[in-house]
C-alpha cells in the first residue's frame, strides 16, 4: 500500500497551550465539597444529601452549588447566608481530603515546558490555595478563578483572555477539563477540547462529546507528541 503523499494535518500539531479545568480534572476534591455543603445544610436547618447528588452540582461556581443543595423555594438571603457559610468552612477544610488523581503530577511533569494555565469556576483564592498547598502551582503561568471574570465558564470569556495572555490562537490552545461545561467553553472560544474520563462530570460527556477523550493525564503529553511529529502537508 502506497503512503498518502499529502497527509492530512495532525489535529493537534498546533496546539502550543494548555488550560486546564481543576475540580474532578486535576483534584479530587468531592469528599471535602461534599462535606463542606452538608455542614452548610445542618448550619440551615435542612438534612444533608448523597455525596454523589452533591457531585452532581459540581462546576458551576459555589454559588451555583449552594443553591441548587438547598433546592427550590430558597430565597435569596438564605441562599447568601448558606453561601457564606460554605465559603467559611470550606477555606478550613478544602485540603483535608483533596488530593491529586493518579497520573496528575506525572502528567503535568511530562508536559512541562508548555504554557499551562487553570481556568476554574471555584473561587480563585481557593483554588490558588490549593494548587500551592498540593504543591501543583509551579506548573501554571496564570490561575483564574469563578470570580476572576464578570463570567463564568461556559461563557468562553475567561478561555478569551487566556488565549491573549499566551498570544495562541484558538486553534492553538486546548481546554483539558471533565464536563460538558468544559466541552462547551471550548466549542464557544473555538479551541480544542480534551476530557478526562475519571472525573466528575464525566457522565455527561456522552452527549457533549469532546476532541480527546483520555484516560490519565499521562496519555496527553505522549498524544500531543505523537500529533505532532506526524508530517504536514507542503
Amino acid at each position: 500500500m502506497h503512503a498518502d503523499k499529502n497527509p492530512e494535518p495532525a489535529p493537534f500539531a498546533d496546539v502550543r497551550a494548555l488550560i486546564f479545568d481543576l475540580d474532578g480534572t486535576l483534584i479530587d476534591s468531592g469528599v471535602d465539597l461534599a462535606l463542606s455543603v452538608n455542614a452548610t445544610l445542618k448550619e440551615m436547618g435542612r438534612s444533608p444529601l448523597p455525596h454523589d447528588q452533591i457531585f452532581s452540582y459540581v462546576g458551576q461556581g459555589a454559588s451555583r452549588l449552594i443553591e441548587q443543595a438547598l433546592g427550590p423555594g430558597t430565597t435569596r438571603d438564605e441562599c447568601e447566608q448558606g453561601l457564606a457559610f460554605f465559603l467559611s468552612y470550606y477555606r478550613e477544610h478544602m485540603l483535608d481530603n483533596t488530593v491529586t488523581y493518579p497520573g496528575v503530577r506525572e502528567g503535568l511533569a511530562a508536559l512541562d515546558g508548555m504554557p499551562m494555565a487553570v481556568l476554574t469556576n471555584k473561587p480563585v483564592r481557593f483554588s490558588r490555595q490549593i494548587l500551592e498547598g498540593l504543591g501543583l502551582a509551579p506548573y501554571f503561568r496564570y490561575t483564574y478563578g469563578g470570580n476572576s471574570f464578570d463570567t463564568k465558564k461556559p461563557n468562553p470569556a475567561g478561555l478569551e483572555v487566556l488565549l491573549r495572555d499566551f498570544g495562541a490562537a484558538p486553534r492553538q490552545a486546548m481546554l483539558v477539563g471533565d464536563s460538558e461545561i468544559d466541552v462547551k467553553t471550548a466549542r464557544n472560544a473555538g479551541t480544542w477540547c480534551c476530557c478526562v474520563s475519571y472525573g466528575l462530570g464525566s457522565t455527561k460527556l456522552a452527549n457533549y462529546p469532546p476532541d480527546l477523550l483520555v484516560d490519565s493525564l499521562t496519555e496527553l503529553a505522549d498524544h500531543l507528541d505523537r500529533q505532532a511529529a506526524q508530517p504536514r502537508p507542503r
